[in-house]
Formats: C-alpha cells, structure tokens, sequence
C-alpha cells in the first residue's frame, strides 16, 4: 500500500451514493486517501468490480474476520469500510483481475444484500469528529509521530520517500494516523480498530502506540542482524586465516598435519576391521573433526573418541590353548588342591576343543578370604592361554563406572568393561570381576543391574556402552567373578552365574601350600636364598595350628614374612650361618602363640555346649552357655543374637518344657525362674538356625545338672517335636572343628551326603554321629551326673557312623 494523492476523487465533498458493490478484502484494510493495489480472483469479487466499473467506478472496501474464509456471509465481514474509486483496471490470463484504487471516505454497512451475484450494500457515509486545530496534544502527537517515522525510517523500515514527504506536509492528525497506519504492518483486527476509531486525535495516538512498537522490533532486528554479521565475518576471517595458514605450511614444506592425522585415523580403522555400525560412527566424528578447528575445545572431545575406537582391539583374538594336559598340569602348578574347579576349567576346555563357538562361562567362586579366589583368575588365564583384566567393584556405586559416561559431559570416558578390554588388547580375555557382592547402588544408579547385560551370554554380544554409542561384541569374553557371600548379590544377577564354592583349607594343604608356595615366594621377596634361611615341617604346622587358624592363607603368609624379616635383618647385621627356624624358635620370632578359646573348651561343663558356626570367613565353632536362677518365668538372651537364633533358642526352651518329664527335669522347675543364654564374643553379630540342637544340649544341662562333653561339637536346626533339621556349609564347619582338636561331631541325618565334598584323610580323623531326633543328640553328648571323661565310652544312643 500506498501513497496519498490530492485528487477530486479523493475531496470530502465527492457525492457517494446509498448502496454500492462491496468487495471482502483479506488480510488488509485500506484507508482514505490511500491508493492501494488489489489482486482479486474470486468470483463473487469480480462481479463486483465489473458492476462498479459499469456504473461509477465507485465499491465499497470491508475487511474478512477470517482470511482463510473463501465464501464469506455478511456475519464474515466488519461493519465499516472504505468508499474507493477504482483508478484502474487489468485483467490477467489466468482469469484474476490487478486493480488500483483509492480509498475516498469510511462507510458503515446499514443494510446488506446477498441475492446478487456479487454483494451490494446500503451504506452510510462516515466524517470524522471534528477537533481544535490549536490543541498541544494535537500538535505534539503528529510531531512524535513524523519524528518515529523518520527513526524508522532510519532503522530499515522501507517507507517510499513520497511518504515521507506527504507526511511531513500534513496538518491534520487523522489523516496523518491513516497514512502511518497503511504502511505498518498490522493485524488486520488492529488495523480495522485504527479505521473505526472517529476521533482524529485518538486516531493518530493509537497509531503511535503501533509505531513504538514497531520501532522496538526494527531495535531488537538491528541488533540481531549486527550480531549476526559480526560472527559470520569472524567465521569467514577464521576460514581465510586458516587457508593461508594451510598455504604457508605447504610452501614451508612442514605438510598438513591435521590431514595427515585424519588420514592416520582412517588407516588405523581399515586395518582393524570395525564392524559397520561402528565404522559409520567412527567416519561421522572424524568428518566432524575435518569440519573443526584443530584447536577448539570440541575437537580434543573428538579426538579423544576417535583414540579409543581405533585403541579397541576390534578383530583382536588370542588363541585358546587346548591342550589339557598342559592346561592341567598349569593349574596344579598354581594351586594345590581346588579338584573340583580345575575340573570344571578341564571341562571348559574340553567343550572348546569340540565346538569353537560356544559361549563362554559366567563362574562365580564364592568363598571366605584368602582362599586363592582372585590367582585362581590368574591360572584360569594362564591355563587357556589368554590375557587376564580385573576390574575391583568393592564399594562401586555408580552405573557409569560400568556402562561409561555420555560424551556431552567434561572428561567422559567409557565404563570399566571397556576399558578392562582395551588394556586386555583382545577380544577374549579372562575378566575378572572381583567382590561383586559388595557392589553398592545410590542416586547414580545400581551397577549390579547394569552388569546383567554384560554377564548374559544372549545380550552381550550387542554391548552398548555409553561413551561409545555403538555395540561392542563381549561373547568371547571369559567373565569370572568372585565373593564372599552370595546373600548380599541382586537374585537376577546370582541367577545368570555358575556358583562355585572354595571352603577352607585343611592342615595338611596349607602345608603343602607353604611348602611349594608361601615360603619360596616370602624368602625371595625378603631378599633371602635357601643358603640364607630353612623352614622346617614341623615349625610350620605350628604356625598353622597355633598361630594362624583361619580359613585362608593370608595371615599363614604374614606369619612366614615376619619370620624372614628377622632372619633377613640378622643376614644384614652380617650373620653368615644358615638359619634353620624350628617349632621351638617360633616364639622368639613371633611371640607367645596366641590362646584360643577352643582350647579352654576341652573340658566336660554343665550349662555349656559347642557349636559349629559359618562365617564370611569361613568356618568357625561356637560355644553357648545357659544358666537358670531365682526370676519370673523370662528367657534372656545375650551376645548380639538375631531374629532366627532367637526363635531357635525360643523353640529349644519349648521343647524342653513340654518334655520335661521325660528329660528327667524336676515337676515345677520353671516356676519362677529366668533362663539366661548368651553367647560369647558378644560384638559379633550372630544369626542363624544351625545352633538349635546346640542351645538345647546346653539348656538341657543347665536344667539336669548333667555335664556336656567337651570334646563333642555339633550343629542342626530344632523344631517344636526335636526333629534335627539339616544345615549348610558342613565342610567349612568339619574345618573349623579339625582346625580346633574337636574330633567328634554330630550332625543332621540328611547331611550324611555332604561328607563326599569333605577330603577322605580327614574324614579318617573324625567320628561322626547323625541324628535325626533331639533325643539323640542329648544321649551322645550329655553325661549322667558323677560320669567322667574316662568312664563314658563315647557311644551315642543311635549307632555312630564311622567315615575311614
């Protein structure tokens, strides 16, 4: 739109006549005195031009509501419009029509017609309100509004100069609103409000307001555009520099580093064979980097990426060794004993042999400390012929650690599975993941369940870690995984492991295990030589029996070390004689053996029984002790007990109760009288059912008076009948006893099966009893009153099972 011009047709004075063709204009409204261009194509608008040309050029301009309304009623079209005079006319091939028009006065529709082929109108002519041409507001808002005007212009507003110049000639404040407002950009709601307000002076501040904000997005866009242009020459700068940066090293001769490196990238990634999805990633980052400046921060994020794909041994595989006899006679090297799982390693092997893609194995060897879980790792390795890698999750608690970190975060790098692989350099080492039951999990994630991907032979093969973002193929990987207990480990990640348990060793191993192992490894570490210092056999029994009774075998090496520090510093102090260390110079090198509380218990007691015990650490024996006294009726129990040897205690002194004439307790024994059990070592936690037949027995004594044989200890579970109900952990419990001089043991009937874990030349050394009724229990380990250790035979109730 549109420039004012000073012709007749445009005079006040123009006789308009009562009813005119009315042609709906979309998005637009046009004003007095305003000459606009019009395309019209529809048909309805078109009769109404041709109905105007053909009487006196006069039609009425009324805008849409709706723009997108191709058939508007009259309830589609506002009330006031525009008297125009259509100037010219052209008509186009494709059947629209170009005209120009300018607007003569407002017009208000009184009557409409739609039965026509076009719409017709009666119309009322509109005159704007008459105003004081003194008026100070008057004259101050027309100048604000030429001066905005002129600022806009200014800023980019694309104003016709004879705009300008009309503009700045006028002296009236509607006329000069009607001409700002043609050549804003406004809503057509807020241009039809400019049309219908009547008073020229409110006119024109209504339209300033327009103006001002017209003028605060023409601001903003300046700004934008100098922002815009400022980085966009910064950038073409920086892409000049760097091309004649290019151009003076070429010329020097120093050659294009950052190509080189690109083509270096690409070279590595051709030689390593990376699968294809991961090839695709590895070719968009390094086009990334082409993109880049060497030196921005992004590129060393890349960079760094593209290290570690091309680092990842892709098609990287050792060669398992299949040979058996050599794998066997490696793991005997390495460790003495352990049958069952040099077994399973055999197998392992066995079933490589006679089928190459077989997955491998998820073993977990579960066991007390020091027992050789983590070397076993090491021989397993070394006996297939593969690389070994360990990954410690002891205390882990964040996801990340296992899956990596996304590479949007600052010094992201993948999880420890990865990284384990790259350090490995294959695709098909041992891993070993160590202390997976004292995985933690917090507010960053639970790692054991991100490990249940790695551990599935059916997922793992599509690994998908998170600083990669590609899969990486983990089915050849050999996962081994070690712990203490099992209780503490998520049940879905136990379910997708082999368990395999290691118990404690007995004497007669951890001597041969000194023998070929401790004692060489210690002397050589201390500095030492078999010219310098000599254990002898018996020296280090004592060290086993006396010093050191543990399920495992750290503090037997400590005790070894100890005794090589003294003779190495007597080596340093110049001693040239061989030093022999026998049993009887064990306490100048160690001191006093130290007393355990066993060997106080080899004696016949009322009130005391000894139990067998397991622990994380192995097995252990147990001693509990029972008094009753003056009181009212109450069971106290002490020694930090849990919930389940409570109630087995509970259960003991039911049975006891509705049994007691039959145990031989005196009629109205319990009447106002506290039983007390407790439990030695009172800050050990301690829980379990396997006490049950032990807390009777020495209830039972307490109760009778009848003495507990002392060179008896037992385990079982009791229920409210007395039935024995079997127990776990029977081999490190039988250990525990040996270890301790107890050579008589009586257990639950059904764990008669569980003596074949326990090795043939110890079962010879010990009489077992397996009962199945408490009764049984309390005839072979209860004496009758006045007996002693030399008078009783030792025979049960029940027939005794003798092992050999």
């Amino acid at each position: 739109m549109s420039t004012e011009r000073h012709h007749s047709t445009a005079d006040e004075h123009v006789k308009i006549p009562s009813e005119l063709p009315v042609l709906p204009l979309r998005d637009m409204v046009v004003y007095p005195f305003i000459i606009a261009p019009l395309s019209v194509a529809r048909e309805i608008s078109i009769q109404a031009v041709d109905h105007a040309l053909s009487e006196n050029r006069m039609i009425l301009l009324t805008a849409q509501r709706d723009k997108d309304e191709d058939e508007p009623y009259e309830e589609d079209l506002f009330r006031m419009g525009t008297v125009a005079v259509i100037m010219r006319m052209l008509k186009l091939p494709d059947g629209r029509i170009r005209v120009l028009v300018q607007g003569v006065c407002r017009a208000r529709i009184t009557e409409f017609d739609s039965t026509r082929p076009h719409f017709q109108a009666k119309i009322e002519r509109i005159n704007d309100q008459a105003f004081d041409p003194q008026s100070i507001e008057k004259e101050a808002l027309m100048r604000s509004v030429k001066r905005l005007l002129d600022r806009a212009s200014g800023l980019g507003k694309n104003l016709p100069s004879e705009v300008m110049v009309i503009a700045n000639n006028l002296e009236d404040p509607g006329r000069l609103a009607d001409l700002t407002s043609s050549n804003l950009e406004l809503k057509v709601e807020q241009a039809q409000e400019v049309l219908e307000t009547l008073d020229p002076v409110a006119r024109l501040k209504r339209v300033h307001d327009f103006l001002k904000h017209e003028l605060d997005l023409l601001s903003m866009q300046r700004e934008i555009d100098s922002l815009a242009h400022d980085e966009m020459d910064r950038s073409q700068r920086e892409y000049y520099l760097r091309h004649q940066m290019k151009a003076i090293m070429m010329e020097l001769g120093e050659g294009n580093e950052v190509g080189e490196e690109i083509e270096q990238y690409r070279e590595s990634a051709a030689a390593l064979k990376i699968p294809k999805e991961a090839f695709e990633e590895f070719e968009r980052q390094l086009k990334k980097l082409e993109r880049m400046h060497p030196d921005s921060s992004e590129a060393t994020t890349v960079r760094n990426y593209l290290d570690w794909m091309v680092g990842l041994p892709w098609d990287k595989t050792s060669r398992d060794n299949l040979d058996l006899d050599k794998a066997a006679q490696i793991l005997d090297d390495d460790h003495h004993g352990l049958e069952k799982i040099k077994e399973r390693i055999l197998e392992h092997l066995s079933v490589r042999k006679l089928n190459r893609k077989s997955k491998g194995p998820i073993l977990c060897f579960v066991g007390p400390p020091g027992v050789g879980k983590t070397s076993l790792g090491r021989s397993i390795a070394r006996a297939l012929g593969r690389k070994f890698s360990r990954l410690a999750l002891g205390g882990v608690k964040d996801e990340a650690e296992i899956r990596g970190h996304r590479r949007t975060y600052v010094g992201a790098m993948p999880g420890r599975i990865i990284q384990g692989i790259h350090q490995a350099g294959t695709m098909n080492p041992v891993f070993m993941l160590d202390e997976v039951d004292k995985i933690g999990s917090d507010y960053r994630g639970d790692p054991s369940s991100a490990l249940l991907e790695v551990l599935d032979p059916e997922q793992n093969f599509t690994f998908r870690d998170h600083y990669l973002g590609v899969p990486f193929d983990l089915s050849d990987v050999m996962f081994i995984t070690t712990a203490n207990v099992l209780d503490t480990i998520q049940p879905a990640f136990r379910d997708r492991m082999e368990i395999i348990r290691l118990s404690g060793y007995t004497e007669e191993e951890k001597l041969t295990i000194s023998q070929k192992h401790l004692v060489p490894r210690q002397i050589v570490q201390n500095g030492l030589n078999n010219e310098q210092i000599e254990f002898s056999e018996n020296c280090i029994r004592d060290v086993i029996g006396q010093y050191t009774r543990e399920a495992g075998l750290r503090n037997l090496e400590r005790s070894i070390a100890s005794v090589c520090r003294k003779v190495a510093r007597q080596v340093a102090d110049g001693r040239k004689q061989r030093v022999r260390v026998i049993a009887s110079s064990l306490e100048g090198y160690l001191g006093p053996a130290p007393i355990h509380r066993e060997q106080l218990l080899q004696q016949d007691q009322v009130g005391a029984a000894t139990g067998l015990a397991w622990t994380e650490s192995g097995g252990d024996i147990l001693t509990i002790e029972a008094i009753s006294m003056a009181g009212s009726g109450r069971l106290i129990l002490t020694g930090q007990l849990g919930d389940v040897m409570k109630e087995s205690a509970q259960a003991a002194l039911s049975y006891a109760r509705a049994r007691a004439s039959e145990l031989g307790i005196e009629a109205g024994y319990f009447d106002g009288r506290d039983i007390h059990v407790h439990v030695p070592e009172g800050a050990i936690p301690k829980d379990g059912p396997s006490a049950g037949i032990t807390m009777a027995t020495a209830m039972l004594s307490s109760f009778t008076g009848r003495p507990v044989r002392g060179d008896v200890a037992m385990s079982g579970e009791i229920t409210l009948l007395g039935n024995v109900l079997p127990v776990g952990g029977i081999k490190e419990k039988v250990l525990a006893a040996r270890r301790s001089g107890i050579r008589n043991l009586v257990l639950p009937w059904p764990n008669r099966k569980n003596l074949e874990d326990i090795p043939r030349n110890l079962r010879r050394d010990i009489e077992f009893s397996f009962v199945r009724h408490v009764g049984e229990v309390f005839d072979a380990v209860l004496r009758t009153s006045g007996e002693t250790t030399e008078e009783s035979s030792g025979e049960a109730a029940e027939p005794v099972l003798q092992h050999s």
